[in-house]
């Protein structure tokens, strides 16, 4: 049987001793009447020692009484601290504990706060009331100076009634909260205080006692050692979670990067191998993890074993182009960046290797090189945007140039199609190359002639007119010199016109063919200048000039501006007004 039934039994049996010692006193007294009546007595003494044996009994029972409290106390206090030790969920078990000492120790509410580790301030932990509830934070009432009583001085605070103890009764809490009896103990840990326990009562005085202050005392004791394991417990939680966290990201960005990568140890054998690297060089993960470098991917070893000896003996970082044949994709072109893989001495354990896949883009350029023969290199570079333009137009001031290179009538007639085709390129070229370096867009080319835009959306320029005008001047400079090193006749036979206007710019054809112009009345002009000019002649309209008057009248700019008469174009009602420029 259980002490604490087995105490109350006999509790029970000395409180039916003690009545019935009671009741013989009682009985005694009235026998003892009556036989005085008689002129008899009782013993002498008998009343007082059955009194004093009654007393005694009396006494045992309320000893025995506060042994079974103290007991059941002292039993809850075991069952504590096995459940503080049985969890690491700190929160659960101090709410549990917290309910369990209100209980035993008749508070009407139990705190517990801790130590910031950051700020260093006490902050509430654990609410508990009578009702086993959590006391929400606006209803948080403790007395913060018996609190910082025993926080700093690490002994414990127990008042029977703070309403009349000289220490407290001033202080506004107790005032205005009405607080009597209240017990307060320090959370003391390898000699730190973490935090306190607080329990109270505001209707009753000289609640708590010695047993009070002793069972919450082993209480805080126990409780600082399970906040202290719970704390750890966290810690190594967050840090657990943390390097599973790092891990996942790494393993995600390590999937994901478009680089192949793959390390190896020291001897040759293949330690790493990504998505990437696996459909780069198409050979499964499984073939190639735990296998020598030489067996598991052949094409990359046989290119690279020179270099991973450098890489191992002097930590040389290593760079190479190879064109492998891989049996599924055929011959491809890598890019490979060998790397020493070092420990924490500084000693190289293996290599890394990044493998990028340059197959596609070499194929792109090369292709892009041929495009570029035919089309001009600023369409060739914008060709998305000039897609996004869709079939339609835009309206902008552009400067549009109209050059003749040379009429076909200035070569020999005795030259063969494929001479004639080979010096008309040459004119071709030295014409295409003055307006590319002068950031000019070639729209067309027209047997000997070609037509270049400038300030459309593929070369936008707030300069465009003075950039036409230079790539002119610069190409009539160069055909001068390709004819003389060409032995024929000397003399000038290029006609340049040049001018500024609104046009329609944009894409026309259809949906699955079209091209990039320019159309409008400005264009007609231009091309209308460059006919009415004589061989050598530079020709730009009055809106040229105006476009960038300051350049051309600069003398350090070196430009001769001869006024023309004005020409009637066909088309044109009014008379344009025209100027030749010349080089001075």
């Amino acid at each position: 049987m259980p002490d604490s039934i087995e105490n109350f039994t006999v509790q029970e049996e000395i409180m039916r001793l003690e009545q019935i010692v009671g009741d013989v006193v009682d009985s005694l007294r009235t026998q003892r009447d009556l036989l005085r009546q008689r002129g008899m007595g009782l013993p002498p003494g008998t009343l007082g020692s059955l009194k004093n044996i009654q007393t005694e009994l009396t006494d045992i029972s309320g000893q025995l009484a506060g042994e079974t409290i103290e007991l059941t106390q002292l039993r809850a206090l075991a069952d504590t601290t096995a459940l503080v030790n049985s969890s690491l969920d700190i929160d659960q078990v101090l709410n549990e504990v917290m309910d369990t000492v209100i209980r035993l120790t008749g508070a009407e509410r139990g705190y517990i706060m801790l130590r910031d580790d950051y700020s260093g301030e006490m902050e509430l932990r654990i609410a508990r009331n009578l009702d086993r509830k959590t006391i929400d934070q606006s209803e948080f009432i403790v007395s913060r100076t018996i609190v910082e009583e025993v926080t700093q001085s690490g002994q414990p605070v127990v008042t029977t009634n703070a309403q009349s103890d000289p220490r407290f009764s001033a202080q506004e809490s107790v005032l205005i909260y009405a607080l009597r009896s209240i017990l307060c103990v320090p959370l003391v840990l390898q000699g730190d205080i973490i935090g306190v326990v607080y329990a109270d009562n505001r209707i009753r005085d000289a609640l708590f006692a010695e047993k009070e202050l002793s069972l919450l005392t082993a209480f805080a004791d126990q409780a600082a050692i399970a906040i202290q394991n719970a704390r750890l417990f966290q810690r190594v939680q967050l840090a657990l979670a943390e390097i599973t966290e790092m891990k996942e990201l790494m393993d995600n960005v390590f999937a994901s990067i478009t680089s192949g990568v793959i390390t190896s140890n020291i001897q040759n054998v293949v330690t790493t191998y990504n998505n990437a690297a696996e459909r780069i060089l198409d050979v499964p993960y499984n073939l190639v993890i735990g296998y020598a470098m030489s067996d598991a991917l052949p094409v990359i070893y046989t290119n690279v074993d020179d270099c991973m000896g450098l890489v191992h003996r002097q930590g040389f970082l290593e760079m190479l182009e190879i064109d492998p044949v891989l049996p599924n994709r055929g011959q491809v072109n890598l890019n490979l960046k060998l790397t020493p893989l070092r420990n924490a001495e500084n000693v190289t354990e293996g290599v890394a290797f990044v493998v990028d896949d340059l197959t596609d883009i070499k194929q792109r350029d090369s292709t892009l090189a041929v495009v570029r023969r035919y089309l001009p290199p600023a369409m060739v570079d914008n060709i998305q945007s000039i897609d996004e333009l869709g079939l339609g137009g835009e309206r902008r001031v552009i400067t549009v140039v109209f050059v003749e290179t040379r009429p076909f009538h200035a070569f020999s007639p005795d030259l063969s199609p494929q001479a004639l085709m080979e010096l008309l390129n040459l004119y071709l070229t030295v014409g295409a190359e003055a307006i590319h370096n002068q950031t000019g867009v070639i729209d067309k080319f027209m047997g000997n002639e070609l037509m270049g835009l400038f300030n459309t959306q593929l070369n936008p320029s707030e300069n465009h007119a003075w950039w036409a005008i230079q790539a002119a001047l610069k190409m009539a400079s160069d055909f001068v010199t390709l004819a003389e090193r060409l032995g024929g006749d000397p003399n000038p036979y290029y006609r340049i016109g040049i001018h500024t206007g609104l046009a329609t710019l944009g894409n026309v054809g259809t949906s699955r063919r079209r091209e990039f112009t320019a159309i409008g009345d400005t264009i007609n002009l231009g091309k209308r200048l460059q006919e009415n000019a004589l061989p050598g002649q530079i020709i730009i309209s009055a809106d040229t000039y105006d476009e960038c008057r300051m350049q051309l009248v600069d003398p350090s700019n070196g430009i001769l501006l001869i006024e023309r008469p004005s020409i009637q174009v066909k088309g044109r009602r009014q008379a344009t007004k025209i100027l030749e420029i010349v080089r001075n």
